[in-house]
């Protein structure tokens, strides 16, 4: 589920509202801690320049 979340994330990085509904989305299906962690981090590596603000907040929430 992973791969296939961070795959969907990556297709939408063109649209700061899709990638936003997307990532709510996906840690909504995640479940395991370490899961989550691992996501987060690749979420800021791939993603923190162009959406911090966004990541910032939805991880705020999980």
């Amino acid at each position: 589920m992973l791969e296939l979340t961070k795959h969907i994330l990556t297709k939408v990085s063109f649209d700061a509202s899709l990638f936003q509904k997307e990532l709510k989305k996906a840690l909504k299906w995640l479940t395991d801690a370490e899961e989550i962690r691992t996501f987060k981090e690749w979420c800021i590596t791939e993603f923190g320049n162009r959406f911090p603000a966004i990541i910032k907040n939805a991880f705020a929430l999980s």
